[in-house]
Parts: structure tokens; C-alpha cells; sequence
């Protein structure tokens, strides 16, 4: 996570060349994109690689529907025969130990009474994201890039209306380093309704680098007819990235939807792709 200048100037340089790939109907040169980014070529495909962690030309062969698609037919986990990953497995893109907590029905119930969030706004890979967190662990993370701070503070706040939010980033400012491949251990604390912690439980078992679709979600709770059920619940999954929805994929190999926008579900499949294959 950038945490000084020349490292959060690198992150919105990153940032703005990201975003012309995205917005681009055909793959750019780096010629192109290094000129926009009013640097040499050279210069540019170091830093960007340093930062993606590939080559511009070949992150923007992961973010191609194509990508989904062999992602779905190469690295389909079938969620029945993935709990010998654990819950501590995230593959090569952060070495870190997920612990977590489920609150309690009758907690979640109360709508966040009695509970005090403390959150901040924080940098990360994929733009800025607010991150709120209870005295056991991250209960939110919101990507802000398509939605604005606005909504995205509407959104996490709705969710819990009579909890008390404390603006204190420090206080859950290592879980987010964390989460995001830094130092230390990410501490979860899912809430939510039975169901939804089920389904974000079964999410937890993805390896980073492969995808599921939300019929495996849907068998692997227990009720194989609830995809649409299923599939709202990935969408209210408040904890964004490290209860990985974006990892749930459509049957086709489509993307689906994604609660903060498709740019970034594509740019975090192709990031977590980038690192698997290093």
C-alpha cells in the first residue's frame, strides 16, 4: 500500500494507466500508454511492472473476457473438494493468516446496536477504499473508484444504521495493510445473516487465482436451487476482496456483477492472475 510520496505517486500513475486500458476497445501499445503517462517506454514497463507485477501487454490479456472464460475452464474450483485449502490458503497473492468471526444472529438482528466501527480511507492496489472494523477485525471494505466516497460511505454505513462509527484508521490500519499484502495477520468480522456468512464462508475457500460459479456456491451450502439467493448474497458481501466474491463467475465464464463496479472485479482477477502464474 503506497505510504510515501514517490510510492503514491507510482499508485496514480498506475492508476490512470489502468484506467485507459480498461476504457480502450483494443489493446494499447506501451509506446501509447508510456506517452500518455509523459514517460519513456522503458521507464514505464519497469514501474508498471513493478507495481502490477507484469507487463502491460500481458495485463491486458487478462483483462479479456477470454480470461474469464480460461479462468473458468483452467482454475475451476469446485467448492466440494476445496476445504483442504483452508481457511489460511490465499495463494501467492499475500502471505497472511485470515482469522475470523461470525456474529451471532440475534446480533445482526439489532442492526449494528451497541457496536462501534471504527474506519478510515486507505490506498490499495485498486484505487482508494474505505475500510471499517470492529475490535475483531475488518468488517468492511468499499471500493470507492467507480461509486465515489459519497456512496460508497451511504452503502457501508446502511448496514449496520444504529452501530456507532468512530473516524480511527489507526485502529484497524494494520488489518488493512494486511489484507492488501502487507506485514501481520487480516482479522475478519463477517456480519451478516445466516445464510450471506454461509455463502461468504464458502468464498473464503477459493484459492487466489481461480474462480467458482455460484451454482458450486449454491451446492456447496447445501441448497443447490438457491443460485439467485446465493448470488444477492455475494452481491452483499460487505468485506470486499478478502471474502473474494469477485471470484464468483457466471456458468458462460461471464463476470457477473460486482457490488463496486466490473472495471475493478476485472483489474482484482487480473491482479491475483498476475501473481498466481509468477
Amino acid at each position: 500500500m503506497p505510504d510515501t510520496p514517490q510510492q503514491s505517486y507510482h499508485y496514480h500513475v498506475m492508476r490512470r494507466a489502468l484506467d485507459l486500458i480498461d476504457a480502450s476497445d483494443a489493446p494499447l501499445t506501451l509506446e501509447d500508454l508510456a506517452r500518455d503517462m509523459q514517460m519513456s517506454p522503458a521507464h514505464f514497463q519497469r514501474l508498471f511492472s513493478a507495481w502490477v507485477g507484469v507487463s502491460p501487454k500481458r495485463y491486458q490479456q487478462y483483462l479479456t473476457l477470454d480470461h474469464a472464460k480460461a479462468l473458468l475452464t483452467q482454475r475451476h474450483t469446485m467448492l466440494e473438494a476445496a476445504d483442504a485449502v483452508g481457511l489460511s490458503g490465499t495463494g501467492r497473492l499475500h502471505d497472511l493468516f485470515l482469522r475470523w468471526d461470525a456474529m451471532s444472529p440475534g446480533a445482526y438482528a439489532r442492526r449494528g446496536a451497541g457496536l462501534e466501527i471504527c474506519y478510515g480511507w486507505f490506498e490499495s492496489p485498486f484505487g482508494e477504499v474505505l475500510a471499517m472494523g470492529t475490535g475483531k477485525g475488518l468488517c468492511g471494505l468499499a471500493f470507492v473508484e467507480e461509486c465515489g466516497r459519497d456512496e460508497a460511505w451511504r452503502d457501508m454505513t446502511n448496514r449496520w444504521p444504529e452501530a456507532q462509527f468512530r473516524d480511527a484508521p489507526d485502529a484497524i490500519a494494520a488489518w488493512v495493510s494486511a489484507a492488501f499484502g502487507g506485514q501481520g495477520q487480516a482479522a475478519l468480522h463477517m456480519i451478516g445473516a445466516p445464510f450471506q456468512i454461509k455463502v461468504w464462508e464458502a468464498l473464503l475457500r477459493v484459492p487466489s487465482g481461480h474462480v467458482t460459479t455460484y451454482s458450486d456456491i449454491a451446492r456447496a451450502v447445501g441448497n443447490p436451487n438457491a443460485v439467485r439467493a446465493v448470488g444477492t448474497a455475494v452481491g452483499r458481501n460487505p468485506v470486499s476482496f478478502l471474502i473474494p466474491c469477485h471470484r464468483a463467475l457466471r456458468k458462460s465464464g461471464g463476470l457477473g456483477g460486482y457490488h463496486w463496479g466490473l472495471p475493478v472485479k476485472r483489474a482484482i482477477l487480473a491482479w491475483e492472475s498476475a501473481r498466481a502464474e509468477a
